[in-house]
This record gives C-alpha cells, sequence and structure tokens, in this order.
C-alpha cells in the first residue's frame, strides 16, 4: 500500500492506510511542524503521525500568530472538526509549550461525537498553573527570551543569531512566549483518558517530580517516564522515545 503525504492548513504528515491510531503531534514554542518530520519513519506502519503547524512560522509566516492559547486551541480544534472523519483513533503527543496546547485541544475534542482521543502524551512540562497557584506574568522581552532559549537549547537558539533570519523568526518565538506568560486556565479539566508525562532526567525547568502533577488532569491514570538528558531530551534520545511510545500506543 503507498503513502501519501498529508499537507494542509494546519497539520503535516504522512499517510499510513495500515494504521491504527493516528499521533498528532504538538511543538514548543517557537517550533514547528519540522521538529517531527522524521518520526514517521521511526515509527511501525500501525502509527501514522500528523504534527500541527502553528500560525507564523515557515510556510505559515504570514499567518498572524494567536495571542492566547484558547484561541490557539480553538482554531486547532476546528481545524481538526473539518477534517473527515474516518474513525482513526487520535493520540495527542505534545513536548514543552506544545503539552499545553496539547492538553486544552484534547479537553475541547474530547466529547466530540465521531472523534476518539485516546490518550494524551505530554512532555517537558508540569500541568497548567491555575490563577491561584501562579499569577500570570508580563511578556517578557526580547533579551529575556533569546536569554532563555540560549541557555535550554544552545544549538537550536544559534538560529536567532543570524540577523537575517532574527526578523523572520522572531515574531513567532515572542507570541509563544507571550501566549505562555498569561496562560492560566480558570479550573483543570479531567480528562477521561490515560495520560503519559515524559521528560529528562536532567531537565532545569521540569524536573521529574513534577511531571507527577499530569495526575491531576485524568481520571484514567497518569504514568511516568524518564529519559536520559535535559529539556530538548527527545531529540538525542528520539528512538528510545518512539519505542516506548509505541508501546503506550499499539
Amino acid at each position: 500500500m503507498t503513502t501519501q503525504d498529508i499537507r494542509t492548513r494546519w497539520f503535516r504528515g504522512v499517510s499510513e492506510p495500515g494504521a491504527k491510531v493516528r499521533l498528532l503531534c504538538f511543538p514548543h514554542a517557537g517550533g514547528a511542524a519540522g521538529s517531527f518530520h522524521d518520526w514517521a519513519m521511526l515509527t511501525p506502519p500501525e502509527i501514522e503521525v500528523v504534527s500541527v503547524q502553528y500560525p507564523g512560522r515557515q510556510d505559515r509566516l504570514g499567518d498572524p500568530c494567536p495571542t492566547t492559547m484558547e484561541e490557539l486551541a480553538d482554531a486547532i480544534t476546528t481545524a481538526l472538526l473539518h477534517e473527515p472523519a474516518d474513525g482513526l483513533p487520535l493520540a495527542f503527543f505534545g513536548h514543552s509549550m506544545g503539552s499545553s496546547v496539547a492538553y486544552e485541544v484534547a479537553r475541547r475534542l474530547e466529547d466530540v461525537p465521531g472523534r476518539t482521543l485516546t490518550r494524551l502524551i505530554v512532555s517537558g512540562r508540569p500541568r497548567p498553573r491555575l490563577p491561584q497557584e501562579l499569577a500570570p506574568r508580563p511578556a517578557p522581552a526580547d533579551s529575556e527570551i533569546l536569554d532563555y532559549v540560549r541557555w535550554l537549547d544552545p544549538e537550536g537558539a544559534a538560529l536567532y543569531d543570524h540577523p537575517e533570519l532574527r526578523p523572520v523568526i522572531m515574531p513567532a518565538l515572542r507570541a509563544d512566549f507571550r501566549i505562555l506568560a498569561a496562560y492560566r486556565p480558570a479550573q483543570l479539566h479531567r480528562l477521561g483518558i490515560p495520560v503519559t508525562a515524559c521528560g529528562g532526567d536532567r531537565d532545569p525547568v521540569c524536573p521529574v517530580e513534577t511531571l507527577s502533577s499530569w495526575s491531576d488532569v485524568t481520571t484514567q491514570g497518569l504514568d511516568v517516564r524518564a529519559f536520559p538528558g535535559n529539556h530538548f531530551y527527545l531529540n538525542a534520545r528520539k528512538e528510545e522515545l518512539l519505542g516506548f511510545l509505541t508501546s503506550r500506543l499499539v
């Protein structure tokens, strides 16, 4: 059976005719669908890997960036609901900011007829904080954002040091950090699906022990898995991570 590229305004991937589950991947702040471009080659054909392309980056540079988490999650949910309902079950994977986006889309999609969500997989981020737990913050300045990115991901941050690239890619990163600074849901919604939380054992912004906080958003149990590495452990441990995810999905 032949595969076919999936390329819509919001989604990128490769179709798998024999797939048993569709894994929808949500990128980190400043990230894009290309972060997951090789996952389809490293997963069995039972898993169809599709990535979300947020506005304001790569081939969506002309699309305005969302200003709130609610706006972003609503738009992704609407896009999902406009896709043909082929009956293939869904699972979500989000890394860092993508964990929060995936959670927000999951709670919107959970009770929609014809859309079966089987699991939420989060990575590199504790569960969302309520306003009484952590007050919203002012949007950080560009210099603060870049210092933070260089600290977490020195290799990836090198792109922002190119004078010709920075004006092109900085607006999306700035918009994502503004969303995160303001994002505080009024309450937590408990999903009726299992949640899996992953992280690097040396992640300075999401220590492994904070991953257990995701138990607050599920009625069906949480399992936690730590991998060797820092915040972007998933790059160096990609095959190990995907082997683990496969064990949870098929």
